[in-house]
């Protein structure tokens, strides 16, 4: 049986390209002070400290007029009304599911918040509640959208769109919340031949992309067809550049990831996440992102 063996070495630092891509931000640590000027208010992440506003979690310092606070670098997922997100249903409750979404608290999923089978307009009713994990139970993985926040933080999502819904076949990778880029439309067909949910709160679904979609099903049917090797190796291959792409602190959006797996492809599947061809692949891809941006 061959056994893969790596003899200790210096990691080589990235630190000059994340000084390069972070210039004009503001990073603080905690106990930093970021201004002593009592004309402005404290936000989140900030105290008041003899009449000086200092930090008190690590992050980038934003000001929107005279309110400053500092968005941490590595949080939970703080949800804001349109955010996309991935989440696994946790349990049934009464008119309700609750939705693990990698926040302070579960999120809910009310019952008129969700489409019916077929589409149908009207009134949930006492034999809806009665089948709901006909169309939802305890694990299942959906696609949402945040409706609102409640006043202790808690979102509340909708289904209300066939882009949403419960998911198939395909596979989870979570990340950090920070590294997901915030775009128009977090639903990517890639050339590569799979497709990509990128959910704001930090969960990235990977799934075959799908020949067509049944619109009477109301966004809870799921295909339990046999996935070819083909399309497994390549969402394999997909799971691994984002794994890659995180650990090197990457913003993850449509082209980065799509720049990665181009990369890859000169290495097999399973040697992507060694450290030597990690490094090639991350730098490769920061540079080809930097072209880009000119």
């Amino acid at each position: 049986m061959a056994v893969d063996m790596r003899l200790p070495a210096r990691k080589q630092s990235f630190l000059p390209a994340v000084r390069s891509s972070s210039d004009g931000k503001h990073l603080v640590v905690p106990g930093d002070v970021i201004t002593s000027d009592p004309g402005f208010m404290r936000g989140h992440g900030t105290y008041m400290d003899d009449e000086k506003l200092t930090a008190s979690v690590a992050g980038e310092v934003e000001r929107v007029n005279k309110l400053i606070c500092v968005r941490p670098l590595k949080t939970r997922f703080n949800g804001e009304v349109g955010d996309v997100v991935v989440g696994r249903i946790t349990e049934v409750q009464q008119k309700r599911w609750k939705v693990g979404t990698n926040s302070r608290l579960d999120s809910v999923l009310l019952l008129s918040s969700v489409n019916l089978p077929g589409g149908e307009l009207r009134r949930r009713s006492a034999e809806d509640e009665l089948t709901m994990r006909d169309y939802l139970q305890e694990g299942d993985l959906i696609s949402a959208e945040v409706q609102s926040v409640f006043s202790d933080g808690a979102l509340s999502l909708h289904t209300r769109s066939l882009k949403y819904g419960k998911l198939g076949q395909g596979v989870l990778v979570q990340v950090s919340p920070s590294l997901i880029k915030r775009q128009k439309t977090h639903f990517h067909n890639l050339t590569c031949g799979a497709s990509i949910i990128l959910g704001n709160n930090g969960y990235v679904w990977i799934y075959p992309t799908p020949g067509h979609q049944d619109e009477e099903a109301g966004g809870y049917y799921t295909s339990l067809e046999p996935v070819p090797l083909s399309d497994r190796e390549i969402i394999s291959r997909m799971r691994n550049c984002l794994l890659a792409l995180a650990a090197h602190k990457v913003m993850l959006y449509d082209t980065s990831i799509l720049y990665c797996y181009e990369s890859s492809l000169t290495h097999q599947i399973k040697d992507i996440l060694k450290p030597e061809i990690v490094d090639e692949i991350v730098m490769e891809t920061r540079q080809r992102l930097l072209d880009q941006e000119g």
